[in-house]
């Protein structure tokens, strides 16, 4: 397995594994979902980053990294090729954009979620990142976030 940087040659599966995801553990996409999958390349121009894990020119995993304000990045729309053995794709991906954020000057790490995602939270709290209250969940199928300070 190799972890990789975008690629438009894996800009689909980016959207089709987040899309697959989300249809399968909620049953609908809402308008965030759509507008991140509209705007991937102004979001890139900005300092995003997405990564894959790819075998044998396969995708098995994907995981993006984008800045909220000057300090405070999110680490979203991690996904997985439904189709395949993840093989620990998905805690990899994370970890490259966790990784990106840093980086590129992050001093906060934020993640959006739901409380039944359980492998999802796992890896999430395997990187240190700890649970937070929020007033409000921007997402109907947000019901718990988290955060990392750098």
């Amino acid at each position: 397995m190799e972890i990789i940087e975008y690629t438009t040659k894996y800009r689909d599966d980016f959207i089709q594994f987040n899309k697959d995801w989300i249809m399968d553990n909620f049953g609908f996409l809402e308008a965030g979902d759509l507008e991140t999958f509209e705007k991937i390349d102004e979001d890139l121009a900005m300092g995003a980053m997405i990564y894959f894990a790819v075998e044998e020119d396969i995708p098995l995993a994907t995981c993006m990294a984008k800045p909220m304000d000057e300090f405070t990045w999110e680490i979203c729309k991690l996904g997985s090729n439904k189709h395949k053995d993840h093989k620990g794709c998905g805690s990899a991906v994370f970890g490259a954009a966790v990784q990106w954020a840093i980086g590129h000057g992050a001093k906060r790490l934020f993640i959006l979620s739901n409380s039944r995602l359980k492998p999802a939270i796992h890896i999430y709290e395997k990187y240190g990142f700890k649970e937070i209250k929020l007033d409000n969940y921007e997402y109907v199928r947000g019901d718990i976030a988290f955060e990392k300070w750098i």
